[in-house]
């Protein structure tokens, strides 16, 4: 039986074991799974269509692919008008009511729906505060909003700009999506993709809530510091394999040892083996002098 003098150093090791483990092991993703032929939206019943299918000229249609298990969704023009009204309310005060820009936020037109659809859907627009980048927070606009939102920003420069893309990742390839992401993404974004500090006060963000859809769009739009990745650079064929590849190992790991410790090998197991080792070694030592 553990006397009262070993209370204090056995509740300081389970202490720093419970935070280290909580430290170590990232939350689970809440992206969305690529059954990539029909994603519905929340509001209004439309749904994005596969790359093969017919749609009515009221919902958004895909345009013939546009590479690797690539389909553009189409917006109609019945967007464009209320897309108009919620930029005008949430985004003319910075942009100008033609999205044109002014001395407060850049110019959107030309960068095209999906770059607009990243923006938004990921909640970094509207801005909550100005900062040094805009952050990841909860989207102030539903599916239908947001798409409309882009289809009005898209009319004012039409045929330009990056589409939205409509992601299938049934025929993605992990292992070369892995190495793409080693190679190309995790030097910021780390290899767990949990983010890092970057220079000047920004930061690479997590990509644990990144959907598919999002993460071809980031990479072909480019936001923020990260570097654009054009089909030169990356593939369409390369862009779905990462994508795989965050969405599936890095969203969704097989722990199969347990605990994941984060997924980052010797820095979470050394913690493991300091705490066990030396916490052993310290209630050892309290036991000895006790005894003597």
């Amino acid at each position: 039986m553990i006397r009262g003098r070993y209370a204090i150093p056995a509740a300081l090791l389970a202490t720093v074991g419970i935070f280290g483990l909580m430290a170590f092991s990232p939350s689970a993703a809440q992206a969305d799974s690529t059954t990539p032929t029909t994603v519905a939206s929340a509001a209004g019943g439309y749904a994005y269509p596969t790359p093969t299918s017919t749609t009515p000229t009221t919902s958004p249609t895909s345009s013939a692919p546009s590479g690797y298990g690539t389909a553009d969704i189409t917006l109609p023009d019945s967007f464009i008008a209320p897309g108009q009204a919620l930029f005008d309310a949430s985004c003319a005060s910075c942009h100008g009511a033609d999205a044109a820009g002014t001395s407060r936020a850049p110019n959107l037109q030309g960068l095209g729906a999906g770059t607009v659809d990243f923006w938004v859907s990921t909640g970094r627009m509207p801005l909550a505060i100005s900062s040094i980048q805009a952050t990841v927070k909860p989207p102030r606009f539903d599916r239908l909003q947001t798409l409309q939102i882009a289809a009005f920003v898209q009319s004012k420069a039409p045929g330009t700009g990056m589409p939205i893309p409509i992601v299938n990742l049934s025929a993605a390839n992990l292992e070369v999506g892995g190495s793409l992401f080693t190679l190309n993404c995790a030097a910021c974004h780390t290899i767990t993709g949990a983010g890092d500090a970057l220079a000047g006060g920004a930061f690479a963000p997590s990509l644990h809530l990144a959907t598919p859809t999002q993460i071809i769009e980031a990479i072909r739009s480019g936001p923020g510091d990260m570097p654009r990745f054009s089909e030169g650079n990356l593939t369409p064929t390369e862009a779905h394999d990462i994508a795989a590849y965050v969405h599936g190992v890095i969203q969704h790991p097989e722990d199969r040892g347990g605990f994941g410790l984060g997924g980052i090998g010797p820095v979470g197991e050394g913690f493991v083996g300091l705490l066990v080792g030396v916490g052993l070694l310290m209630l050892v030592c309290f036991w000895i002098g006790e005894r003597t």
